[in-house]
C-alpha cells in the first residue's frame, strides 16, 4: 500500500481500538456523560504520556514523526495484544516491533501433547525460543536420547548437539545438522536482544565446545533452515528423514520439529523397531 493508504489504515485501527476500551478498564474515573463509546483521545494521550495534539494527529493519519518508545506506550494505552502491536508498528513505521519476551518456562498444551502422540512413527521434538526441549514423543526418545533422564538444565538442543558424543556420531552430516540449528538459534538471539540468558548460555557452552565456537563465529542466520537428515544409528544403521519445522501460534514461541521417514527408505520400519526395543527396556 502507498503512504496515504497506510496512514488511513493506521487511523482506522487506532480509532477502532480506542472505542473498544471502557474507561473503567483503563483506570479512568467516570465523568460527564460520553457521546461515543470508549476512551477519549486525551485519555489515551495521558496514559501514553504524549500530548493530546500529537495523538490527535496520529489518529487522524497525519505523516508525523514516531519513535519505537512512543508507539510502545500507545500500544500499552490501547491494551493491544502482541499481534495487534506488530500490526501497529508495521502501519506506523513499516517495520516489525521489537520482540517482547516473558521469562518463564513454556508449557505444552493438551492439543500439542496429542499431536506428539499421534505422530507415532515420526520423531517429534517441541522446543522453545531458547532451543530448550519442552516436549517430545517416544519416537524421538528412541532415535535421539531418552530426554527424560537428561537434567532439565541440560535439556537444550544446542547444548546436547555439542556435548553428547552419541548425537555427534548419529548424524552423518553432523556439521550441516548443527549449523542449521545454530542458524535458527542465532535468529532467536537477534529477536530477543533484551534476554541476558543468551549471552550467559553462549559463554557457558563456548567453554565446553571448540566446535561451538567455530560454528558460532560463522554468524549464519535462518528462521527455518533446510537440513538434509541422514542418521547412522548404532542399532539399525542408515536412516533418512525429511525435517519439517512448524511455528506454534501464540505467545509461547514454541517450535515443533517433525522428522518424517523419507519415502522409499526403510526408515519407518526401523523407527518402529527402535521403539519396540525401548518399550521392552521400560
Amino acid at each position: 500500500m502507498n503512504t496515504k493508504e497506510r496512514l488511513q489504515a493506521l487511523s482506522e485501527f487506532l480509532t477502532t481500538h480506542r472505542a473498544r476500551i471502557q474507561p473503567s478498564e483503563a483506570g479512568v474515573l467516570g465523568g460527564s456523560r460520553r457521546r461515543t463509546p470508549g476512551l477519549r483521545r486525551e485519555e489515551v494521550a495521558t496514559i501514553a504520556g504524549v500530548s493530546t495534539t500529537w495523538y490527535t494527529w496520529l489518529e487522524q493519519g497525519r505523516d508525523i514523526k514516531m519513535s519505537v518508545q512512543v508507539l510502545d506506550r500507545i500500544a500499552f494505552a490501547l491494551q493491544l495484544n502482541e499481534d495487534e502491536r506488530q500490526y501497529l508498528f508495521m502501519l506506523a513505521l513499516e517495520q516489525p516491533a521489537p520482540t517482547t519476551f516473558v521469562d518463564k518456562i513454556p508449557t505444552v498444551s493438551p492439543a500439542l501433547t496429542r499431536i506428539l502422540t499421534e505422530l507415532h512413527d515420526c520423531p517429534t521434538i517441541i522446543s522453545d525460543r531458547r532451543c530448550n526441549i519442552v516436549g517430545w514423543n517416544q519416537a524421538a526418545a528412541a532415535i535421539f536420547l531418552d530426554f527424560a533422564i537428561i537434567p532439565e538444565e541440560q535439556r537444550n538442543m544446542i547444548w546436547l548437539l555439542f556435548t553428547r558424543k552419541e548425537l555427534k556420531a548419529l548424524a552423518v552430516n553432523w556439521h550441516d545438522f548443527v549449523k542449521g540449528f545454530l542458524a535458527m538459534f542465532r535468529s532467536y538471539y537477534g529477536q530477543y536482544v533484551g534476554d541476558n540468558w543468551y549471552s550467559e548460555f553462549i559463554e557457558q557452552i563456548s567453554k565446553q565446545s571448540q566446535d561451538f565456537r567455530t560454528f558460532w563465529n560463522q554468524s549464519d542466520v535462518s528462521s527455518a533452515p533446510e537440513v538434509f537428515i541422514e542418521f547412522r544409528h548404532a542399532k539399525v544403521g542408515k536412516m533418512l528423514f525429511d525435517l519439517t519445522t512448524l511455528q506454534v501460534q501464540g505467545r509461547t514461541d514454541l517450535r515443533c520439529s517433525v522428522y518424517t521417514p523419507s519415502p522409499g527408505s526403510d526408515t519407518d520400519s526401523k523407527v518402529r523397531l527402535l521403539m519396540s526395543k525401548l518399550e521392552e527396556h521400560d
